[in-house]
């Protein structure tokens, strides 16, 4: 298998994508650890300021010692240099914002999983005819769990995951996973800006476990 199946097939599998950036790198390898310790085996940095390609290269290099069967992908990539950047420094798959071709003919070539992100039926199409096998609904808060149901059947087969719409509770997880997602991508609603300043790291633990009990009741 490819690192592309071997990954989304985590991804499948989890039933869910945590990502988050924060500039501290000490905090951020905390979090890492903290989601690793409460099961989470693939996971999202996200490229959302200065320091993140130096955190990620922390984080690779952790993964590599402490977490070898996780797979660290980077998020808000936009364009070439971006991907380039964060696949030589490891990336196990990309995820982007917008549909950019060029990010995904190239991480294609790496033969890793790219996800970009759409909000239109038209960027749905142009995402699957450059290879995207998963694809985010972005911003998930705006489209919601209806727009999944209205265009499902316009692209049978195709795998969507929710992003930037999805709550910590059973309600919002089961409504989507209704509508037809594979998976919901969880942010700021698990890993939240009190977590990240104040080192909740024990709040985080118990919330991660029970976002994974809930994926898997949802299901």
């Amino acid at each position: 298998m490819s690192k592309k199946d071997i990954v989304l097939d985590a991804i499948l599998t989890q039933g869910t994508l945590p990502l988050f950036f924060y500039p501290d790198a000490d905090v951020s390898l905390e979090i890492t650890r903290t989601l690793y310790k409460a099961g989470v085996r693939v996971f999202e940095y996200t490229n959302r300021g200065a320091a993140a390609l130096a955190n990620f290269k922390v984080l690779k290099q952790a993964q590599q010692t402490e977490m070898p069967d996780l797979h660290l992908g980077i998020g808000t990539i936009k364009s070439l240099n971006e991907a380039t950047a964060f696949i030589e420094a490891g990336a196990d798959f990309i995820v982007s914002p917008i549909v950019n071709p060029e990010v995904g003919e190239f991480t294609a070539k790496q033969e890793l999983l790219w996800i970009p992100g759409c909000m239109t039926p038209t960027e749905i199409y142009t995402a699957q005819q450059h290879g995207a096998a998963l694809i985010k609904i972005f911003p998930a808060n705006i489209l919601g769990p209806e727009f999944v149901s209205s265009i499902r059947d316009l692209f049978a087969g195709q795998l969507f995951i929710p992003t930037g719409g999805v709550d910590l509770n059973i309600n919002s997880i089961s409504g989507w996973f209704r509508a037809g997602v594979c998976a919901v991508g969880m942010g700021s609603k698990l890993i939240s800006k009190n977590v990240l300043e104040n080192k909740l790291y024990d709040q985080l633990y118990s919330d991660t476990i029970t976002l994974l009990d809930m994926v898997k009741a949802a299901r």
